[in-house]
């Protein structure tokens, strides 16, 4: 009986950040620290992948010992921090994004907008997460009047911005990333041609490795598209059903160390089984 034709070698993994390599509390495992730096030694590379402004992602990659770029901002912007160069950058039309703005000061929505790598909120307005009061967050008394370039993506915070933002703006061309977290929700308005795949394809194919290549693992609904793109799409334990559902690979959740589980079963044990 002929044998079954095994998968090709991973060159790169990709890793999303919240909900996947860090745990609830936001800290790394020991065995994803093992995992991350066994693959690194073999001459792996590994990229952070995230909805996060610059500042996580390159904190995390220099704590992992990671020098390759980092995707952020869901796919909107590639920053190489080795170089302090920006890659790429596919920010929300300065049109369409003041039109959005004006409309939430007016009707005192909660938004955010990430403009020069760092995040603005209103002067004052609600804090729904703790990372809001980190150094990468500032306040202002208008958004709209800061807003004198496109800025790379606008965040509708809770229930009601993201009904109403919903309502008005639905039906432009741009994208719409839709997250619950527990019972928070939010949207993330990016331009229609930023994504988190586009973004590592692009990445992928500066450095000449093919799309089967690639292990990719994440848990939000955001990130399906990459994972249905990767040779090897995980989606994580704690990952929504739908998540779960729309990849062939699922493993254990992000306080269960389910970023090593992944790495161990896709990459270092088909290398045993060859060696």
């Amino acid at each position: 009986m002929p044998s079954k034709p095994s998968s090709p070698p991973i060159d790169l993994i990709a890793l999303d950040l919240d909900g996947t390599l860090l745990a609830p509390d936001e800290t790394i495992s020991v065995r994803n620290r093992t995992a991350i730096k066994e693959a690194v030694t073999s001459g792996i590379r590994v990229v952070l992948v995230t909805g996060r402004g610059v500042d996580t992602p390159i904190r995390v990659s220099k704590e992992l010992g990671l020098n390759l770029p980092v995707i952020c901002c869901h796919g909107a912007l590639t920053k190489d921090f080795g170089a302090n160069k920006t890659l790429e950058s596919i920010p929300v039309p300065l049109a369409y994004a003041k039109r959005m703005v004006e409309f939430a000061e007016r009707e005192g929505l909660a938004i955010a907008i990430y403009l020069e790598e760092s995040f603005y909120r209103l002067q004052g307005s609600e804090v729904f997460m703790e990372d809001m009061r980190g150094p990468g967050w500032h306040e202002a008394p208008s958004l709209a009047e800061i807003l004198t370039e496109a800025p790379t993506f606008i965040r509708f915070l809770g229930e009601e911005s993201v009904s109403r933002m919903r309502h008005e703006f639905g039906d432009l061309p741009l994208s719409f990333r839709y997250e619950t977290w527990r019972d928070f929700v939010e949207c993330a308005v990016l331009n229609r041609d930023a994504s988190k795949k586009n973004a590592l394809a692009r990445l992928c194919a500066d450095f000449g490795i093919p799309a089967e290549r690639v292990l990719a693992i994440g848990d939000s609904r955001n990130d399906v598209p990459m994972l249905r793109w990767a040779g090897i799409g995980v989606a994580m334990g704690n990952a929504l059903p739908e998540v779960r559902q729309s990849v062939r690979h699922v493993t254990a959740s992000n306080d269960r160390d389910g970023v090593a589980l992944a790495i161990e079963r896709f990459v270092f044990a088909p290398a045993r089984k060859s060696a």
